[in-house]
């Protein structure tokens, strides 16, 4: 089969190059963009099972609150010092000056002696917003209350913060739209970079950088499209994630067909019939790659979480049209250009002698035992710092230190408990629709604040009533205010305790539900271990059988899966430790984990199909288990480095975003790259693979080799 799509490609490359042209053209002007089918808040990705969205949909129907946003302006002397009657005048004058514009979307701007915090230290002004927090007007309104409230209180020794979720949303829509610059523009250099020292050749270079521009072109369209139809929900990481996935797999991909490429030219072929060769040899590579990649992305489907639902399949497809340009698109392109892909070099044209990767290759070949020791021992000591593994749920923590909504959060928690911006909400409601009773309300409201992690009830209004009564009077809203931050563990952890004291308290005839954005992360974490437990084993299985398939074999897939799992576990322990023990995070974002999973065994598995491809096809060729291991860490060695490196500088760059799961993604999953192309794939399978012998081809014979030594089967795995 890839020996058909090869001779097609290589003599109509024209063909190919206009029609990817055209798709792309015709994407791009007719298909929707990731922006209209986005979902940036997270409760939004949950099912209506889970009590804090069952909360939500009672809030809307008594209260109306679908469609309110808020912002809080936050006040605090530049010295620190409390705020002294003229500084409370000028906050009055603030929330005039806020109300008197007419703003666009804003309802109300209000404070009042509720505001002021017993300290006097902070003071707060509450803006409704007609809208939700991720409507573009509302996101202008938050910026024209910023500018207003700059100019009103400049020179007055008062500092102004905006936050809430309305103005966390503009925030964090900024992070991401600067940290997907950043990260494009320090993908495409890198790459550039590294292939200029791999191959010397700008042409080589620039390759990816075309290629992968027009797949990105076409994938988020394409991706719009399927969301629109399906009606998936689309997470705001995608965008960036894809681009990284992208850069990193294309360029992985690239990499294979070249430098099977240059050793067929080395081997004497004429440039078409080499690279007919090396599209019909790494094409099962790339394919059997590529498949697991999206086997592993597809799992996600399973998710219940809808972020990571969303993630999955959005993924899958941008690496599905990445294979198929790198089998298609990329060898038009080399066809045209032909041995000026290596431009200016001259090192194509002959067989470096005694490289590091044939001295590594030596080495493993005497010693199989030792190296299989040394590098299992390794990942297993990396392994360790999972001992210190917690996950961090905190959103609000995730945005940089240096933006005004992250500020605003600070200044207000030296004057107030720590869940005044995010109130837990909670609604006592009749079930036969008969008004509730303000007394019992009240008694209800009261018994709540001695709960676990309470620090107390914010009025509803000005009587000081703590609750709030919807028209009909059948439904009661109560807003407690946590003594932690509101999506910190031990908020979360104060949330299951309230719930069960709430439910105990309500009055016959009544029933309560707990909502607000922390029972909402509550109810994230659960869904999120759910999903873990689920997730993982089904990825592993079904790349498991991909391997099953491709090798014929069951020994050679169990030891391949193990490793890769153990390089997430190192990759894991790794990561907790730098960022919980020796830095200040409190835990590693929640979405880390099950990312890094399916990155590390989707990517980690490429290499490792890469390489036991070289082993069995040595091992074909009549040559022994130790002596297949030299030669497939000899030759495939430089690609599967090459490659790592490249992939693990494309996630590398996420660390400069800013944002915090951003940096821990970007570092966790370079780092399990490395481990899976250098430590895992160039030593680890090699050398039990060695140690084994014909034992890991059980209870095929993909290693039969015929009398003249030449692969008993018609199909030859690709010599990379």
């Amino acid at each position: 089969m890839f020996g058909k799509l090869a001779r097609f490609v290589v003599h109509n490359p024209w063909k190919i190059i206009a029609a990817w042209i055209i798709a792309a053209v015709a994407v791009v002007a007719l298909a929707p963009t990731l922006t209209d089918v986005l979902n940036k808040e997270q409760s939004g990705f949950l099912p209506d099972t889970y009590e804090s969205i069952q909360a939500q949909h009672l809030a809307e129907e008594q209260f109306g609150k679908s469609e309110d946003a808020t912002a809080t302006i936050v006040i605090k002397r530049e010295d620190g010092q409390p705020l002294s009657a003229e500084d409370q005048a000028k906050v009055e004058g603030l929330a005039g000056s806020i109300n008197a514009t007419g703003i666009d979307r804003v309802v109300v701007a209000e404070t009042g002696p509720q505001a002021l915090a017993e300290n006097k230290e902070v003071q707060l002004v509450s803006v409704g917003l007609q809208g939700m927090p991720d409507e573009k007007p509302v996101g202008e309104a938050v910026k024209e209350i910023r500018k207003i409230g700059g100019e009103t209180l400049a020179d007055s020794g008062l500092r102004m913060s905006v936050t809430g979720d309305a103005a966390l949303m503009v925030d964090n829509e900024e992070a991401f739209k600067n940290a997907e610059a950043i990260i494009g523009i320090v993908t495409v250099l890198l790459i550039i970079g590294l292939l200029l020292v791999i191959y010397r050749s700008p042409v080589a270079a620039l390759l990816p950088i075309v290629s992968v521009g027009i797949v990105s072109s076409i994938a988020p369209g394409i991706i719009a499209l399927v969301a629109k139809g399906t009606g998936l929900q689309v997470d705001q990481s995608l965008q960036i994630i894809l681009t990284v996935v992208l850069f990193g797999v294309g360029t992985d991909y690239i990499l294979f067909l070249l430098f099977r490429f240059r050793e067929r030219l080395r081997a004497g072929e004429e440039k078409t019939t080499a690279l007919i060769h090396a599209v019909e040899r790494v094409g099962e590579v790339i394919a059997s790659a590529a498949g697991a990649i999206i086997v592993a992305f597809c799992a996600l489907l399973l998710a219940i979480f809808g972020a990571f639902r969303s993630l999955g399949p959005g993924l899958a497809i941008g690496v599905g049209i990445m294979a198929l340009a790198s089998l298609t698109l990329i060898p038009a392109i080399v066809s045209l250009i032909g041995t000026k892909v290596f431009w200016p070099s001259k090192s194509w044209q002959k067989e470096p002698k005694g490289t590091v990767f044939a001295k590594l290759g030596a080495f493993t070949g005497r010693r199989p035992g030792v190296v299989a020791l040394v590098s299992g021992g390794l990942l297993v000591v990396m392994a360790l710092g999972m001992l210190g593994f917690k996950t961090d749920y905190d959103q609000l923590g995730q945005l940089p230190s240096t933006t005004e909504s992250a500020r605003g959060i600070k200044d207000l928690q030296s004057g107030f408990p720590a869940g005044a911006l995010n109130p837990t909400l909670v609604y006592l409601h009749s079930t036969d629709g008969s008004p509730l009773d303000p007394a019992e309300v009240e008694r209800v409201a009261k018994e709540l604040t001695t709960s676990t992690g309470i620090g107390g009830a914010m009025p509803a209004n000005e009587q000081g009533d703590l609750g709030l009564i919807s028209k009909d009077g059948s439904t009661a809203q109560i807003n407690l205010l946590l003594e932690y931050s509101p999506q910190s563990n031990e908020a979360l952890d104060a949330v299951d305790p309230l719930r069960e004291a709430a439910h105990a308290a309500a009055p016959e005839g009544t029933e309560v539900l707990v909502g607000g954005p922390t029972a909402a992360f509550t109810d994230i974490r659960d869904a999120n271990n759910r999903d873990l437990s689920v997730i993982f084993p089904v990825a592993g299985v079904l790349i498991a059988l991909i391997l099953a398939l491709l090798l014929r074999s069951l020994v050679a897939p169990l030891y391949l899966m193990a490793s890769v799992v153990l390089v997430f576990f190192s990759t894991m322990g790794a990561t907790a430790f730098l960022f919980s023990v020796v830095g200040d995070r409190p835990g590693i974002s929640f979405s880390l984990p099950i990312m890094l999973y399916l990155f590390v065994v989707a990517i980690g598995t490429d290499y490792n199909i890469l390489m036991i491809a070289r082993l069995r096809e040595e091992a074909r060729e009549g040559r022994s288990p130790r002596e297949a291991a030299r030669l497939a860490i000899e030759h495939g060695g430089p690609s599967v480095g090459a490659a790592g490196i490249i992939l693990a500088g494309t996630f590398g760059s996420m660390m400069l975003s800013g944002i915090a799961m951003m940096t821990e993604m970007g570092f966790a999953v370079a780092l399990g790259i490395l481990l899976s192309s250098f430590v895992m794939s160039m030593f680890l399978v090699p050398s039990i693979t060695a140690l084994l012998g014909h034992k890991a081809w059980w209870p095929g014979h993909g290693d039969a080799v015929t009398e003249h030594g030449r692969p008993e089967e018609d199909l030859e795995p690709a010599r990379v």
